[in-house]
């Protein structure tokens, strides 16, 4: 059984702002993951398996100052310290939820969260982790193998699906001094067409970011 990166996005978070000491400390929290129902990757967690991970993660990582994660959606599985952005500091149960709050840093990319809390901007996360799946009756179960890697914050996921409907309908995007290249925009459409139904999600949010760095 082959073990892959597994990411799901999540975009109903709360921003919480708390005043301590004159400083303004924004926190974003919400349900991180959900087990026992079927997310928009086709995928499903049994609750055992979520539960003791999410425990595992809360003992190692949460509870060492050690749960970091990025703005961003990085392609692998390892946080990369100079795009780090926010710390969990904390990770619960509730039945099938697992609820979690971070605290967004004073680091550079932090402070971009930051202003862009700051500035009404919608946030969501994306969790990472690695492990196998084994398919039934159309949907994903995710193995017992399974290990959470970090917690990113992200754009609203609503943002490459609006993108990449888009480009879809028009052939004159082009991105050269002003436009986006047309054979870009082929590739674009090439990688969404080929991906997996359970993946579709996931390509159209690395097409966005692609798009965005390109700018």
């Amino acid at each position: 059984m082959t073990v892959k990166l597994i990411t799901e996005l999540t975009h109903d978070i709360r921003v919480l702002r708390e005043d301590k000491k004159g400083e303004d400390n924004y926190f974003i929290e919400g349900i991180f993951m959900q087990a026992e129902t079927k997310n928009r990757n086709g995928r499903v967690y049994p609750r055992d398996i979520l539960v003791k991970e999410a425990s595992r993660y809360s003992d190692e990582f949460v509870k060492t100052s050690r749960a970091m994660g990025e703005l961003g959606h990085p392609e692998g599985p390892t946080v990369n310290l100079d795009r780090v952005s926010h710390l969990i500091t904390s990770l619960d149960i509730s039945e099938n939820n697992i609820i979690g709050k971070a605290k967004i840093l004073n680091t550079p990319v932090g402070n971009i969260a930051k202003n862009l809390l700051k500035e009404g901007v919608k946030l969501g996360v994306s969790t990472r982790g690695m492990g196998s799946l084994r398919e039934k009756n159309g949907v994903n179960i995710v193995q017992p193998d399974f290990m959470l890697s970090a917690v990113d914050i992200v754009a609203d996921p609503s943002a490459p699906d609006a993108f990449v409907n888009g480009i879809m309908e028009g052939r004159e995007w082009i991105w050269d001094h002003g436009r986006l290249r047309e054979i870009q925009i082929d590739t674009y459409k090439k990688r969404v067409s080929r991906s997996s139904r359970s993946d579709l999600t996931e390509v159209k949010l690395q097409v966005w970011e692609d798009f965005l760095k390109s700018l």
